[in-house]
């Protein structure tokens, strides 16, 4: 299948990227003009074309059988859903797949109990719009789009992601910090864990379906910033005010990192069969992909 892959240069896009090229699909790569195309899988396909030019975000489209959107908002919701728009209106009437990458921010603080994805929403202002772009790529599902929406959950692996931040953060100041209360917990999941999801989604998924990519439901940040200590070769964690994170990190990120969620990846695992075997958040943090990045 050739699959128009947006923001297949990123963190979780690239792994996507190459997971879809390993099982046999092949990769458009929509990228900037002028900007760096590197680490795309062999054999992939350079689109040029930007969020913010609808035209060229048509053409694209045209050229492929299948869409994923793994690029990071413009954060101007009128530019976003114009893109939205143009991204599928090609696909009306064909049955082919859109995916689009929101995430568990949406929901807002959860409470110690996990909810799933018919849960209500309560966005925190970094992500305040998603919702809307979520209905509006679910609503395509009217239309003969099989369209998808993924909810990832804070995602680790390869060294890369906001572990790799807290990591770096943790070196830079020779202690661990986490963002907020002690007992706060995050989802998490492996990124090729996440990968997987994405594929079986491009081939399996219903149309109109939101999967939660989640693997773990509820790690504590202590734990994970402990295992961030480890892997900076330093001792100590401390808790971070949010509003010093704020000073260093940006107020909305700061907020976000201090949020505590418990969420379900249930669904994806019933309705894809999806089965994360990678290692755990807390194992590949402090004994894994980060101090190898930390090392090289």
């Amino acid at each position: 299948m050739k699959v128009l892959v947006i923001g297949a240069t990123g963190f979780i896009g690239s792994v996507v990227a190459h997971r879809l090229a390993d099982e046999g699909h092949d990769v458009l790569a929509l990228v900037q003009s002028g900007q760096p195309a590197d680490g795309l899988p062999p054999g992939s396909r350079v689109v040029v074309g930007d969020l913010r030019d609808v035209v060229s975000l048509d053409a694209a489209v045209r050229q492929a059988e299948a869409v994923i959107n793994l690029a990071t908002p413009t954060g101007e919701q009128d530019v976003d859903a114009a893109a939205t728009r143009a991204l599928l209106e090609p696909l009306h009437g064909t049955g082919r797949a859109f995916i689009y990458t929101s995430g568990i921010w949406v929901l807002g603080a959860t409470g110690p109990d996990a909810v799933d994805e018919d849960a209500e929403l309560d966005p925190l202002p970094i992500v305040g719009y998603r919702p809307a772009i979520e209905q509006q790529v679910l609503t395509a599902a009217e239309h003969g789009v099989r369209s998808v929406v993924i909810r990832p959950a804070i995602a680790h692996g390869r060294g890369g992601g906001i572990p790799a931040l807290l990591v770096a953060l943790a070196r830079e100041h020779g202690v661990s910090r986490y963002v907020g209360a002690e007992d706060t917990t995050w989802p998490m999941v492996h990124v090729d864990d996440l990968a997987d999801l994405f594929v079986a989604a491009l081939e399996r998924a219903p149309a109109g379906v939101v999967l939660h990519g989640v693997d773990e439901s509820a790690v504590r940040v202590a734990d994970i910033a402990r295992a961030a200590a480890r892997a900076a070769g330093v001792h100590g964690v401390a808790s971070w005010p949010v509003g010093e994170a704020s000073a260093s990190l940006g107020a909305e990120f700061a907020e976000a990192l201090a949020l505590s969620q418990a969420c379900s990846g249930r669904r994806a695992r019933q309705v894809l069969d999806w089965s994360p075997r990678r290692p755990d958040a807390v194992t590949d943090i402090a004994a894994g992909s980060y101090v190898r990045e930390a090392v090289a």
